[in-house]
């Protein structure tokens, strides 16, 4: 058992079978952590709490628990989460998604080769159903420079894979309120205060993806709300006004062409195939 925290936060909308699904690819794990941080992302159904009293029962000393009083969103809820990991490496997880067995052990290895290493994530493979079924992969840059010139104009990391020191992520002002956003304004605040970054060049995380996923990143109100987003995240310096206004054109395009070819540019050109 390694000292490392699994960072996660759930909310009232998940489904405790997904979760259940999530926690035992945490238990299959060749390196486990000794330490999962939970954080109740306001109040909860009954069967959700049913589902976090059981694994705390059952497993005596690896939950702990951080009830919030009510729904903040993931990215403070990530924020109230970090500084409670009692670990200085953290993994990320969403509970809705399945870590593939090996996925602590090949990241911790990174951490172990580079001590100045703070943060790593892998590609991801994406699914509707069930992970035998993959429907598309998310592809990401694996050196330093290359990371740090993609993240201008995309995110460089998966969230969910990501695994990182807990005091870079604080030392960048940790998570923020960000529109649509969150890990993206986290990790350019990380880059430009110099993190160093790297993914492993393999998919550590099936990721669930909703049959629902295009339709709830299209229309204006989304639109308005990633416009918000971007702006935050080039108000940090870290892109520029260039990079800014290339992309919100291009999602400008994305977010109001009709939902049928959204999926397609979304599978087809930003995502690839399997």
């Amino acid at each position: 058992m390694a000292d490392l925290s699994v960072l996660m936060s759930v909310y009232i909308k998940e489904k405790p079978e997904y979760v259940e699904e999530c926690f035992q690819s945490l238990l299959r794990q060749t390196v486990q952590a000794n330490e999962w941080l939970v954080v109740e992302d306001g109040p909860l159904t009954e069967e959700l709490y049913g589902v976090l009293d059981k694994y705390q029962k059952e497993y005596p000393g690896l939950i702990k628990r951080v009830p919030l009083p009510e729904n903040r969103g993931l990215g403070l809820a990530l924020q109230a989460g970090v500084p409670e990991c009692s670990n200085e490496i953290i993994a990320r997880m969403d509970t809705d998604d399945i870590c593939r067995e090996d996925r602590f052990e090949k990241q911790l290895a990174e951490f172990a080769k580079d001590p100045e290493l703070d943060i790593t994530g892998s590609h991801i493979d994406e699914f509707e159903d069930t992970p035998d079924t993959i429907v598309a992969k998310r592809i990401v840059p694996t050196t330093d420079a290359e990371i740090k010139k993609y993240q201008k104009k995309r995110d460089a990391f998966n969230h969910m894979t990501v695994m990182y020191k807990k005091k870079a992520v604080l030392d960048a002002g940790n998570y923020q309120s960000c529109p649509l956003m969150e890990d993206t304004y986290l990790w350019c605040r990380m880059m430009k205060n110099g993190a160093k970054c790297m993914n492993v060049d393999d998919s550590l995380v099936y990721a669930r993806i909703g049959k629902d996923m295009f339709d709830r990143r299209g229309g204006w109100a989304y639109f308005k709300k990633y416009k918000t987003g971007k702006k935050m995240v080039y108000d940090t310096g870290y892109i520029s006004w260039f990079d800014y206004a290339s992309v919100i054109v291009i999602q400008f395009f994305v977010a109001l062409v009709p939902r049928r070819l959204r999926g397609w540019i979304f599978k087809k050109m930003l995502h690839k195939k399997k």
